[in-house]
Order: structure tokens, then C-alpha cells, then sequence
């Protein structure tokens, strides 16, 4: 019997990786602090683990239709016109388990064996592999600072050819927590267009950015492009990681093939968690979640101040999502090193950008600031001493 060649040719996802390490020393009692993993330590709000509880009670619970339960899909629409101003016809959305298999959808519904998709560098590392699962290369596009780690037209252009069916995107982004100029996105969106590519644009953050200069909620793309596909999630914003429930806005001429690969892969998105998710749009649970947005920015504040402090830079200032790309070259250890070191000694997980990036992958680490503030005040005074501590020879 073999293992397939995909199997064998997977990468790691290294944050996983240094969670289980944690997860082994907090067995052996010690306390770690953990900055590793994109995981809002909130919850769901309190009316979704009510309906939840509401709707477990034995009554049956068959599957839904594959693209989710019509009142979700409604609600999910709902959010787009009242918070950013778009019309989204409920027949567009599909309802998945978790932004995860929202993009294994996308991916195998525009990607066909020896197909390029271009994608940032840095970028979500599981993005790529679903890209090269289906047979699709991968174009990296590098990015730098003064781009915010982020695509530009001129970096698209860059990474052109004439086997390019995608462009990637994900507005705020995981690892950087930065995100697009709107008039960036636009332009990028328009020249895939005009060359007939699909732009798949992951927004599964996109309600954890920062407000316009006049208040009003981040775009999404849809304002500027409503054939793209889009990938949201209620993991993030609604504090909701482990329910696992996302969904895909698609153009009209994907509904049926995308709705076909859902029957095929997953016939449906968990019953229970979709009726219990319709709570999350009530005014009350709406609220939680802003004073939440509210409470990680200024989360963020004081991870920022105090990463400045002990002498840990970070290139770009993060406007969404809750991380911080952090420079640790000047340390005199490369990224997984620093990682490596802050887990042992210091007991603080963090992940190496080696997830992430071919070109900032040995200098750059990503801190997660969805802690509380107590932990994340620990975090950093437990790496001020480890910095404070340091040896001229790196080891590990």
C-alpha cells in the first residue's frame, strides 16, 4: 500500500506544531502563555451558545440543503447590505464547516491541473496547499513593508502569465493583520478581471478592521467587485473558532458547480451549528461582538507599545484581524530560533514565519493578541527578561 504523493509532499502548519509543545509543557505544569494560534479568547456570544443549547434537545436535526439553511444565507446577507452597504442575493451564499472548506470550495471550483494562482508572500500557508492538492501552482508574489506585506496591481502584474487563473487575496491578512488600500483592491480585482481571472478575496477578518477615517465599517470587496468570491467566516469576528462554520459568497455562474463539490465533500455544514448561528445576528449579539473589535484594538495598543519597548519591531502597523508581524532579526536569532527559545525558556508560544513567507520565513514571528490583556502583559514581560537574557551564540 502507498501514502499519495500529496499526502507526502504536505507541509507542517508550524503554529499547530508549537501549540502542541505548549500543550505538553502545560502538562508538566508550566503555565504558557499562548500567542501562537488565531483563537479570540471571548467565545460565542452569549444567544448562540443559548440557541445552541436550545436547539440540542432531541429534537431531529437532518441535513440542509448543501448550500445551508435559507434563513442563514438570509442573515448573512442581511449583514452585508446593513453593515457594508452591498445586496448579496442569499442564492450566492454557501453555507460551509468553517472559512477552511469555504476555500477548499473556491480552490476546486477555478483550479484545474497546471493552472497559476498568484498569492502574497507572506500568506496563509494552508491557501497554498489547497492550491497544489487540485494541481495548481502556486506564483508568490513577494511583498515588502512599504507595500504592507500586501498585493499591489504592480506585484500582480509581476507574477503574470498566461497560465494565471487566480488571484488570492486575504484583506486583513493573517500573518500581518494589515490590509488592503481599498483603491489597491479595486484595481487589482479589475485588471484579473479584465484578463478573465477569478479573484477569490478571504475577508474571514473583515469585520475586525479598523473603521474608514469616518467611522464607517471596512469595505468589502464586493463593493468594488461583486463577481468575486468571497470567503467569510463566523470564526473570527463572532469569536465562534471551534463551532466551525463559515461560508462563500460565489458569482451566479458558480452557484451549481460549487453547490455540487459541497454535496460531494461535506453534504452539508453541521444542522445544529446553522440554527444556532442565526443568533448571531441579533442587535444583541452584534453589539458584543463590536465592544470586542473595540477591546482587541486596544489589545493591539498595548502589545504594539510594549513590543517597541523591549526593542521588537514591528515593520508594519496592523489595521484588522488580531496579529502582529514581528521583526526579530536584530536579536541575533532567526525566527524559528526566537520561537524555539520563547517556548522553552520563557514558556511564550509564538509562530515562526516560516508558515508563512519564503522571504521574511528566518526573521519574522507572528504574535497573536487574541489573549486577554493579563496574558498578553505576561507574555511580554516573560520575553523582555528572555531578551534581557540572551547569549551572543544562538542556539537550537
Amino acid at each position: 500500500m502507498k501514502i499519495s504523493q500529496r499526502a507526502q509532499r504536505v507541509e507542517p502548519f508550524h503554529a499547530l506544531a508549537f501549540g502542541q509543545r505548549a500543550a505538553a509543557l502545560e502538562a508538566e505544569g508550566h503555565h504558557v502563555v499562548a500567542l501562537s494560534i488565531g483563537e479570540p479568547d471571548f467565545g460565542a456570544p452569549p444567544a448562540v451558545r443559548d440557541a445552541m443549547r436550545e436547539v440540542m434537545d432531541g429534537r431531529p436535526l437532518p441535513y440542509t440543503e448543501a448550500r445551508g439553511l435559507l434563513a442563514l444565507r438570509e442573515a448573512i446577507a442581511g449583514r452585508y447590505r446593513a453593515a457594508h452597504g452591498v445586496v448579496v442575493d442569499p442564492a450566492r451564499i454557501v453555507i460551509t464547516s468553517g472559512a477552511s472548506a469555504a476555500l477548499l470550495l473556491a480552490t476546486a471550483a477555478t483550479t484545474d491541473p497546471g493552472d497559476e494562482v498568484v498569492i502574497a508572500d507572506p500568506s496563509y500557508p494552508c491557501n497554498r496547499e489547497l492550491v497544489t492538492s487540485f494541481g495548481g501552482t502556486v506564483v508568490t508574489a513577494p511583498t515588502t513593508a512599504a507595500s504592507r506585506y500586501q498585493l499591489d496591481a504592480d506585484a500582480v502584474d509581476a507574477a503574470w502569465s498566461e497560465r494565471t487563473a487566480a488571484v488570492m487575496i486575504a484583506s486583513p491578512s493573517n500573518p500581518t493583520g494589515t490590509t488592503v488600500p481599498f483603491p489597491e483592491l479595486a484595481r487589482i480585482c479589475a485588471r484579473a478581471r479584465e484578463r478573465g481571472a477569478w479573484r477569490i478575496v478571504d475577508e474571514i477578518y473583515l469585520d475586525l478592521a479598523d473603521p474608514g477615517p469616518d467611522g464607517a465599517p471596512a469595505r468589502t470587496v464586493l463593493a468594488t467587485d461583486p463577481d468575486a468570491i468571497v470567503i467569510g467566516s463566523f470564526s473570527k469576528f463572532f469569536g465562534m473558532t471551534g463551532w466551525r462554520l463559515g461560508w462563500a459568497v460565489v458569482p451566479e455562474t458558480l452557484v451549481t458547480a460549487v453547490e455540487r463539490l459541497a454535496m460531494n465533500y461535506f453534504l452539508c455544514a453541521s444542522t445544529p451549528v446553522q440554527h444556532a448561528a442565526l443568533a448571531a445576528f441579533t442587535p444583541e449579539s452584534l453589539a458584543i461582538c463590536e465592544q470586542r473589535r473595540v477591546e482587541l484594538a486596544a489589545r493591539r495598543a498595548l502589545v504594539l507599545e510594549g513590543l517597541a519597548d523591549i526593542g521588537l519591531p514591528v515593520p508594519v502597523v496592523p489595521d484588522g484581524a488580531f496579529y502582529v508581524y514581528i521583526d526579530v532579526s536584530g536579536t541575533g536569532w532567526d525566527a524559528w530560533t526566537f520561537c524555539e527559545r520563547a517556548l522553552e525558556e520563557a514558556h511564550v508560544a509564538l509562530t515562526p514565519g516560516r508558515d508563512f513567507a519564503a522571504a521574511t520565513a528566518g526573521t519574522h514571528v507572528r504574535l497573536s493578541y487574541a489573549a486577554s490583556r493579563e496574558e498578553l502583559v505576561e507574555g511580554l514581560a516573560r520575553l523582555r527578561t528572555l531578551l534581557a537574557g540572551r547569549t551572543a551564540a544562538p542556539t537550537g
